[in-house]
């Protein structure tokens, strides 16, 4: 692939989100692997995007967390170890306990039994014996409702820093304890419990439920 031409002007941002987006995807497809040492036109060479996109990137990869400057040694991509386990499952345990309680207050029935019904549907084809996009589409039923939980406090920080340790999450997942067929019926029972208690209004309860939730999903990644 050959890199992309040099951005207009007015386009920088654009170019910089599109590398952005890029490099997620090919840490999360195994392209850019965990604990990886890098430079810059490796980068380039695996993105496809130009120099200056790839040098404007970095500093956001750094501030995330999802690369750190080795002395002497370069641009080492972050890897799963036991501190990024805790530390992501710490944040997300911070952030979703009170987002949780105030989705039950506020958020309206119909998207409630949405949410409910996603599940259920995942649930009934587990247990019918599964099929090819079963993992597929557990980790989606998955990640939107954690998202509309958090997006529903209308608050763009928190949204984007959730997305980020959500990237960090898959990445557990994926070398840890990525969603497969044995896990998939667990999974979405706990979530099951967290909408059931929702249903009830009932914001401690709700809460309650996300962090049991967070910690059987930290239990799973630290076992492996």
């Amino acid at each position: 692939m050959q890199p992309e031409q040099e951005p207009r002007e007015g386009e920088p941002l654009k170019l910089r989100e599109r590398a952005y987006a890029s490099f997620t995807e090919r840490l999360l497809a195994r392209e850019i692997k965990p604990g990886q040492f890098v430079t810059q036109r490796e980068l380039v060479a695996m993105t496809g995007f130009p120099l200056g996109a790839i040098r404007e990137l970095i500093p956001r990869l750094e501030a995330e967390g999802l690369i750190k400057t080795v002395p002497q040694r370069g641009m080492q991509v972050a890897h799963v170890d036991l501190n990024l386990i805790r530390n992501a499952f710490q944040f997300r345990l911070f952030l979703e306990k009170e987002a949780t309680a105030l989705y039950a207050q506020n958020a309206t029935d119909a998207e409630i039994a949405e949410q409910r019904a996603r599940h259920e549907a995942i649930v009934a084809r587990a247990e019918a014996g599964g099929d090819d996009k079963l993992i597929e589409d557990a980790e989606e039923v998955d990640r939107l409702m954690h998202e509309a939980i958090i997006d529903h406090l209308d608050n763009e920080i928190v949204s984007q820093a959730f997305r980020v340790t959500w990237l960090k999450i898959r990445l557990i997942r994926q070398y840890e304890t990525r969603i497969h067929n044995s896990i998939i019926v667990p999974v979405m029972q706990d979530h099951l419990a967290i909408i059931a208690a929702i249903e009830t209004r009932d914001p401690a309860r709700a809460s309650e439920a996300m962090a049991a939730h967070i910690g059987n999903a930290r239990t799973r990644a630290m076992q492996y």
